[in-house]
């Protein structure tokens, strides 16, 4: 039996049928999941995934909302270029294709935030294209079946494992939608990155790694990446109203787009600043670092209690009631949260 058949056999029975983004094969609803689990556990994504079906049911709704709106609902997710482009994509779709989705995979990539991979999955649960997905998951199950030993850091190498890939689909357009999700399904469940289920994999009898006894020698990937590091100091302003001190990012760099405490590079900074009446009020509290993918940052959170709302360079005073529903990285809305009263 193929590959293909025993896949599509396997997920009929014993893969996962209870993902919301499951029930239709609405491209909206795809993509949406799609865009949201990369990178990120189902876990996570469950509950944003259906805040924002409730605010946005359709791909013209979400068009439609403000930018501040759509980095709000998606605040805490982390990777907010991903928001961006979400609704870059949205306003795509419903100003060039009058909010359809295309199915061609031409099309669907030539939308912001959709990569082949992306488009392949929304092609083929969506539309049964025969075009194969290639995420992370997908590249350690086909690699440990075939033992694709070859380094995937190498841009030959990853097209030589997307032709196993397109070799490997079903001969059936039918047949496409189950096989995708089936992919998923096997490599998040059994074929996981660390101690795999092998005993309990449909491809065990074939898995040149399971023979091996090596599976978690595969993929393989030696290009690693650099890692830096940044120091902020956060002026966390509040009055005694409630109303606390925010200024928007640019739209590239940390946090882009999204708004934050007045930021400073150091101590310094952060002190030239503020006139002398106002340095004399700060209160520094113990530093912490918040991990990105390729930075960690290192916060030194300061705080400001005042009277009344003064000005503070560039940004605004945001009430206590607007602020929760805006934009915010995780760490600036925990610090928020922790505002003295």
């Amino acid at each position: 039996m193929s590959f293909a058949k025993r896949l599509v056999q396997w997920q009929e029975v014993h893969g996962r049928h209870d993902l919301p983004w499951q029930i239709s094969r609405d491209p909206y609803r795809v993509w949406l999941s799609e865009i949201m689990l990369q990178q990120t556990q189902v876990s996570t994504v469950m509950g944003y995934y259906q805040r924002f079906l409730v605010r946005f049911p359709t791909v013209s709704d979400l068009a439609a909302a403000s930018q501040d709106e759509v980095m709000g609902l998606w605040s805490g997710l982390g990777y907010y270029s991903r928001a961006r482009n979400l609704h870059l994509c949205a306003q795509r779709v419903a100003a060039e294709f009058q909010g359809q989705f295309p199915s061609s995979m031409a099309q669907l990539q030539s939308l912001p935030g959709i990569g082949p991979s992306t488009a392949a999955a929304i092609a083929s649960l969506c539309f049964a294209a025969r075009e194969a997905i290639l995420d992370g998951n997908v590249k350690r199950v086909l690699s440990r079946f075939h033992g694709f030993d070859h380094d995937l850091s190498v841009l030959a190498h990853e097209k030589q494992l997307k032709q196993l890939a397109t070799a490997s689909l079903p001969a059936t357009t039918a047949d496409m939608p189950r096989y995708t999700q089936g992919l998923m399904d096997l490599g998040a469940t059994l074929c996981t990155h660390r101690k795999p289920d092998c005993p309990r994999c449909p491809m065990r009898e074939d898995c040149v790694a399971l023979k091996e006894g090596r599976p978690e020698h595969y993929p393989v990937k030696t290009r690693k990446l650099k890692r830096s590091a940044q120091s902020l100091w956060l002026l966390c302003a509040q009055t005694d109203a409630g109303e606390v001190w925010l200024q928007q990012r640019p739209s590239k760099g940390v946090w882009g787009s999204l708004f934050t405490q007045a930021l400073f590079d150091s101590e310094e900074a952060l002190r030239t600043a503020l006139p002398a009446r106002l340095q004399a009020l700060l209160q520094f509290e113990t530093a912490f670092v918040h991990v990105l993918t390729h930075k960690d940052l290192h916060l030194h959170p300061v705080r400001l209690k005042l009277d009344e709302p003064v000005k503070l360079g560039e940004g605004a005073w945001y009430s206590a009631k607007a602020w929760p529903a805006m934009g915010l990285p995780k760490p600036v809305r925990q610090l928020l949260e922790q505002q003295p009263s």
